[in-house]
């Protein structure tokens, strides 16, 4: 999978590690196109749902996923069982492991979550339960649905898919796998992407889990960043990242 990964930068979550990773796709600038933000208004919730759904199937079936009996499998179901989220943004949890060496994680409307090995090999169980917060967290507070809007939206102006309202049934298989990479590249905002930080922190809060796992992934991923990373200068930094959770642990106890 070649994936921009984007805790750092995006709805999907992390590090991109190899050179041959896509570039991201600014989904953000693009929408400011009149027309394409037109056509990405008009798909409604019970749309994107179906795009979520059907594109997050599409990633299944040209993914290797973790059988249910398996580490990664049994991992992730322990880990994430104490954030008590069965549902979200009313729709079913659906979590599972794709085996790819990616450091990724993405979150869609349809309660499709998907942790990739590689993230899953560096982080811990508190740092895991953080990311997937972050990912619900986009997805809470409307993110994730701007950005299917606006990745369909790019389908339509390619002429994948015709005219937007009404056509995201005519999506074929290779089209919704196409979504599905707009979906992963798309970038947030600074403001964005501190928000979804701070939804991970009230969901792990609520639960009384621990919030360290917050202030480690970011120390973590500024490790792997080197020094001197300014990749996505109008995001946030992980370091700062770090300093704004540890600053809210300092102050909540």
């Amino acid at each position: 999978m070649k994936y921009l990964s984007s805790l750092l930068c995006s709805c999907a979550l992390l590090l991109p590690l190899t050179p041959s990773m896509a570039a991201p796709i600014d989904l953000g600038g693009l929408a400011n196109s009149a027309s394409l933000a037109i056509k990405a208004a008009t798909l409604s919730d019970a749309e994107v749902i179906d795009l979520a759904t059907r594109s997050c199937a599409e990633m299944d079936r040209t993914n290797k996923v973790a059988a249910p009996g398996s580490k990664y499998a049994k991992r992730l179901a322990a880990a994430l069982k104490p954030l008590k989220l069965n549902t979200f943004n009313g729709k079913r949890l659906d979590a599972k492991v794709y085996l790819v060496t990616d450091v990724n994680a993405f979150a869609m409307d349809n309660g499709c979550i998907r942790v990739f090995a590689g993230l899953m090999d560096i982080m811990n169980d508190d740092e895991i339960r953080a990311v997937v917060g972050h990912e619900i967290g986009h997805v809470l507070l409307g993110h994730s649905k701007k950005s299917m809007q606006t990745a369909y939206s790019l389908q339509a102006a390619r002429g994948a898919a015709g005219a937007v309202s009404g056509a995201a049934a005519t999506l074929s298989q290779s089209e919704l796998a196409d979504l599905g990479q707009k979906f992963l590249q798309a970038q947030f905002s600074q403001a964005q992407e501190t928000d979804a930080d701070d939804q991970s922190y009230g969901i792990l809060l609520k639960e009384r889990l621990s919030r360290q796992g917050l202030v480690t992934l970011f120390q973590k991923l500024a490790r792997l960043e080197g020094p001197g990373h300014d990749m996505f200068s109008s995001h946030p930094s992980s370091p700062d990242r770090a300093r704004h959770i540890q600053s809210r642990i300092d102050k909540d106890g």
